[in-house]
């Protein structure tokens, strides 16, 4: 949860009090008249009294806990709190007990002063354990924060785009393989109004509209004819592979995977190598793959690794991500790590099934 910046002036205000500390009403009061509110805030607190000092004065700056109930000054409390903290504050009493945080935390029993409660961290000094503290808590945040997908940046060069485009139709042509950039649904397959991400078992996850837009941005760029850096080049042993074209960062969109549409239940017999699993349902009648053969893009022909040995696990810079976007499902390629240019694409045909047997693969 954010602390209260202890940089910013606090005003302190009934109303943000009540909230935050759950003060009780009067069992029985008169109405008042929005002149008399603020003459009458203090005796709102007149049965909360500080349990430090014994004094119910300064309401304004009474602090009551929110397990017990119990009241405390800002100004009592040691360390002091110079505001009203966001979420849930415990009192000296209650948070003793709270000795999983602790653990949690790492603060020492050694320590005089009370186990403070997040929204608190920031607010001690004079402590070397305290700074340790806050440089954690920081570093948690960052990794608990979303990353974003970044859409890949062309080669500049017109001519080089056009020598990348030449090496993908060289190979679409060879496989027999028409170019297509989104799924296709044709007669005989799967309906498109059969790819219902809802249908996912154990659900899927929803690509963020920020994340969309950036999918949307590469859509647009591969209109333009501006197509990812990458050179489809053939390789004696592994056949027609992808390679980087120039320096793809991390997280970026290198490609979607695409093709037709079909029922998994029509394709069990397939013989084919490149077929993608897009829809996994809990009733196996309903799940989908892609097919590639007919209809397709550069990815293809991005090879995978052999995921039984250290070797091709190192090999691994893409990662395949099946997201749910306005309610269907897509299947994306996006780089795990920084490319060079130079080096070769490859991701893991298998998600957590490992149906897909990869042991012969170099």
């Amino acid at each position: 949860m954010a602390p209260s910046s202890s940089s910013s002036s606090w005003i302190p205000t009934r109303t943000t009090l009540r909230r935050r500390t759950q003060a009780p009403k009067p069992s029985s009061a008169p109405a008042l008249d929005a002149a008399d509110d603020a003459s009458s805030s203090d005796e709102e607190y007149d049965d909360v009294c500080c349990q430090e000092c014994g004094s119910g004065k300064s309401p304004a700056k009474l602090l009551l806990c929110d397990k017990c109930d119990r009241g405390y000054h800002l100004f009592c409390l040691r360390p002091i709190l110079v505001a009203v903290p966001k979420g849930s504050w415990f009192c000296p009493c209650c948070s003793s007990k709270q000795n999983k945080l602790k653990c949690e935390f790492g603060i020492p029993n050694r320590f005089p002063f009370i186990f403070p409660t997040t929204c608190q961290l920031p607010l001690l000094a004079g402590s070397l354990d305290s700074q340790r503290k806050r440089k954690r808590s920081g570093s948690l945040v960052m990794s608990k924060k979303k990353r974003k997908l970044l859409p890949f940046n062309p080669s500049e060069d017109p001519e080089r785009r056009l020598e990348q485009m030449r090496s993908l139709a060289t190979a679409l042509i060879a496989s027999g393989t028409q170019f297509r950039d989104e799924l296709t649904y044709q007669p005989g397959g799967a309906p498109r109004s059969a790819n219902r991400a809802a249908l996912e078992k154990g659900g899927m996850q929803v690509l963020s509209k920020q994340d969309a837009e950036t999918l949307n941005m590469c859509k647009r760029m591969m209109d333009r004819g501006e197509c990812p850096p990458l050179m489809v080049v053939f390789d004696p042993t592994e056949g027609f592979t992808v390679e980087a074209d120039r320096f793809i960062k991390d997280w970026t969109i290198v490609t979607e995977y695409v093709g037709d549409v079909d029922y998994l239940k029509n394709r069990e017999d397939d013989g084919g190598d490149s077929m993608m699993t897009l829809l996994s349902a809990a009733d196996h009648s309903k799940s989908l793959v892609i097919c590639p053969y007919k209809h397709g893009n550069i990815a293809r022909f991005i090879n995978g690794i052999n995921n039984h040995t250290p070797e091709g696990r190192r090999k691994q810079n893409l990662k395949c991500v099946r997201y749910s976007v306005n309610g269907e499902c897509r299947v994306l390629l996006i780089a795990n790590r920084d490319i060079p240019k130079g080096e070769r694409l490859y991701y893991d045909y298998n998600g957590d099934e490992y149906e897909y047997p990869t042991e012969h693969f170099v």
